[in-house]
């Protein structure tokens, strides 16, 4: 290096460091030492029944689009599946108050096929698809109990 170039080296001025606050946060209490514990399954915390259904569906319904994506050569998106999985359960919740009304309404406490076919009743497409698997399903308890008729109440 020349000697101007160093000395133009040697005059940069170096940056002040930064001054400290005037009043420093005060800092946060220290953690607590951590310890390991075993646990057993009746001590772990599981979620809320509907939350478990709500994963178990989720699930169902990822693996079900993940199956259709590969088969149409697309791709889904987790946000995706998660609206569809609102979609569906928001259904379920809806549906699942128009059967309790339905069987209670018949005096029961369970919901029948009978219960299932009235909430169909006003989509004709769904209705006679339903209405074809209920008799195929009759159809085949039949054949099972040695040609008696089998019946659903």
């Amino acid at each position: 290096m020349a000697e101007s170039e160093e000395q133009a080296l040697e005059e940069v001025p170096l940056p002040s460091p930064p001054s400290p606050p005037v009043n420093p946060p005060p800092l946060p209490p220290p953690s607590p030492p951590l310890t390991l514990q075993t646990t057993t399954t009746s001590q772990l915390i599981l979620p809320p029944p509907q939350q478990r259904l709500k994963s178990a569906l989720w699930f169902s319904i990822g693996k079900t689009v993940d199956e259709e994506t590969l088969n149409l050569g697309v791709n889904a998106t987790p946000q995706f599946i998660g609206a569809l999985t609102e979609l569906v359960w928001a259904q379920i919740e809806s549906v699942s108050v128009d059967l309790e009304a339905f069987a209670q309404h018949a005096g029961r406490q369970t919901i029948s096929v009978d219960d299932v076919m009235l909430l169909s009743r006003r989509n004709e497409g769904l209705e006679s698809v339903l209405r074809a698997f209920v008799d195929g399903e009759r159809g085949g308890k039949a054949k099972k109990a040695g040609g008696r008729r089998v019946s659903e109440r």
